[in-house]
Parts: C-alpha cells; sequence; structure tokens
C-alpha cells in the first residue's frame, strides 16, 4: 500500500471522521464503521484533505484536465482545498467548480459557482463518500449542459466497498456502469482493514478481533461483488 494511503487511514482516524461501533446509516443498514467528511473542519485538516486528494486524483487521472468539480455542499470545500494542493504539489493551475442548489438569478448568476466549466474542457468530480450515486444523478446533466465536457473520472476519499440500491454492484460501480466514466478512491475499506487490523493507531487499536468479525459479518451481508 502505497504511503500516502497509510497516512490517509491514520488522518481519518486522527480526525475523528472515520469511527467504529455501531451506527444505522440513511440507507437503513445497521454498519459497524461510520465516515462523516463532515468532522474536517481546521485550517490544517483542510490542507492535508485537499493534498491526499490531489495524489489520489493525479496517481489516478494524471494532470490532464481543467476543472475540479464538487457537488454541493460537502464538495465545495473538497473542490478548492484540492485545487489549491494540486497547483502546490504538481504546478498545475486548475479550476474549481461547484453547483448551486438554486439558480441564482443576479450578479454571478446561473447553477455553476467559481469557474465556468467551457466547451471542450475536461472535468474530475470530487465527492467525500458515494452510496446512491443520487449527487451524480443531479449533477451529471448540469457538467453536460456545458458543452462538449469529457469527465476524466470521479474520485472519493472511501469506498465503502458494499452494494449499491440497485444490486450486487457497489456504488461506484454502479455509476461507472451508468456514465461511462472511471471511478477511484484514496482509499478502500479492504485497505483500511488492513492497515488497521490489531495495529497501534494514535496509541490504540480500533479494529480489534470483535471489530473485525462485526466488519466481516457486515461485508458477508452488504458487500459488494
Amino acid at each position: 500500500m502505497e504511503q500516502y494511503k497509510e497516512e490517509f487511514i491514520e488522518f481519518m482516524v486522527e480526525s475523528n471522521v472515520l469511527k467504529f461501533g455501531e451506527f444505522t446509516l440513511k440507507s437503513g443498514r445497521k454498519s459497524p464503521f461510520f465516515m462523516n467528511a463532515g468532522a474536517y473542519v481546521t485550517g490544517s485538516q483542510l490542507k492535508r484533505l485537499g493534498e491526499y486528494y490531489a495524489k489520489a486524483i493525479y496517481n489516478n487521472y494524471g494532470d490532464d484536465f481543467d476543472v475540479l468539480f464538487g457537488p454541493a455542499y460537502k464538495g465545495i470545500p473538497l473542490s478548492v482545498a484540492t485545487t489549491i494542493a494540486f497547483h502546490e504539489l504538481y504546478g498545475k493551475e486548475i479550476r474549481y467548480c461547484s453547483n448551486r442548489k438554486e439558480v441564482k438569478d443576479h450578479g454571478d448568476t446561473g447553477i455553476l459557482l467559481g469557474s465556468k466549466i467551457q466547451e471542450g474542457e475536461k472535468v474530475v468530480i470530487i465527492e467525500d463518500v458515494t452510496t446512491s450515486g443520487k449527487s451524480i444523478e443531479e449533477t451529471f446533466p448540469i457538467i453536460k449542459a456545458q458543452g462538449n465536457v469529457e469527465i476524466v473520472g470521479l474520485m472519493v476519499s472511501l469506498n465503502r466497498m458494499e452494494k449499491g440500491k440497485n444490486g450486487d454492484m457497489s456504488a461506484l460501480d454502479e455509476i461507472r456502469e451508468t456514465y461511462g466514466f472511471p471511478t477511484g478512491a484514496i482509499v478502500t475499506m479492504e485497505e483500511v482493514v488492513e492497515r488497521l487490523y490489531n495495529k497501534e493507531c494514535q496509541g490504540k487499536i480500533v479494529i480489534d478481533d470483535a471489530m473485525k468479525a462485526s466488519i466481516d459479518n457486515y461485508y458477508e451481508q452488504y458487500g459488494a461483488k
């Protein structure tokens, strides 16, 4: 596993973004782990988060793209932080763009916030975690409406590796099959378990034998094929 992935897993635990216990998800599933990207709130956290996203995007998609698109609302700070980090790490000037939930009819008008997407440009979409693909369903038509735009790929922070709502494929695989562009994650849940199982993180064991058994049971029921 690449070093930045190991560091990112530790960073999620340290930031109280990735937690282990008993959680009821929006889908109604009872999960032994939960991720809340809204817990990244400080300047240093957002700086590091942008760097991890930038490294994952560069490793998966390179730097041949023009705009980083973050769906409202959580995607807005992600796209801003990662755009800054991408320039600092790779010297490439890319632009950020997000959608508004409501079309603005005065001042900076339209549905887009930040940079406009121009005809023929290449776009990478950035999100925190994808469980149902609903935000892509909403924003894909907005991006494509800007002209002949190529979506290079989607990057999320964690691939939960569980079934989506419509079958046995993961949500990321469903998006790839439905919309025809690549999908990726900084880390997968398999990599999280590999790094944390019976190994110290922040001075404690967060995945012990009992938690590992709970995670295994969860994936027996909900794991993607």
